[in-house]
């Protein structure tokens, strides 16, 4: 036999003899030529293909047959495709959680860790709206023209208003004097016409 048996490769992985048999069945095994389990290849395959927070270790048992405690499951974690990185690390790193290294993937786990942080965001912000904390972003922006534009109103008149007693305090023609602001006013507003408010 150029590989292990089922049996040798249960106690090998530390999984029950079923548990070997439905990985054969659903083709999670490598076998050589023989049908004997290739170990190693066998290791690497299920590593892969095996979600973490879905593995169960069987625990020793002491020689009186009493199960210890479990050990903690040590697999390798198969790397996130890179397109998927950016979008992780932003999010850990907003919760101020560990981010995967340049070039060095996104394991499973945190992948799972910042997609469970998004859902806990996205309730969150359901129920600011349900409270009435959030306002829609094109409500928002309906909002903000209209105060620019009461603003813009405001600043218009102001020249009028402010040219008399200005011209009165410097001693000049207040025709002369509201010329000059409604000049400088008007170049202001032009400068922050340019403003474009963005609520991405």
């Amino acid at each position: 036999m150029q590989g292990m048996s089922e049996r040798q490769y249960a106690t090998h992985s530390d999984l029950s003899r079923g548990a070997i048999q439905k990985a054969k069945a659903a083709g999670r095994l490598v076998l050589y030529p023989d049908g004997s389990i290739d170990a190693a290849a066998s290791d690497r395959h299920r590593t892969e293909t095996t979600d973490p927070a879905k593995t169960r270790v069987s625990g020793d048992r002491d020689p009186s047959g009493v199960a210890k405690a479990p050990r903690p499951p040590t697999p390798k974690l198969k790397p996130v495709p890179e397109a998927a990185v950016a979008a992780v690390g932003d999010t850990l790193r907003e919760q101020g959680l560990a981010i995967p290294a340049v070039g060095g993937g996104t394991t499973f786990l945190q992948a799972r860790t910042a997609n469970e942080v998004l859902k806990a965001q996205e309730r969150r912000l359901k129920l600011q709206q349900f409270k009435g904390e959030l306002i829609e972003r094109a409500r928002a922006t309906l909002l903000v023209f209209r105060l620019a534009r009461e603003e813009r109103d405001a600043w218009v008149n102001w020249p009028a208003r402010a040219a008399a007693l200005m011209a009165a305090e410097l001693g000049l023609e207040p025709a002369t004097m509201q010329k000059v602001l409604e000049k400088h006013v008007r170049a202001h507003l032009d400068e922050l016409a340019e403003v474009q408010p963005d609520f991405r």
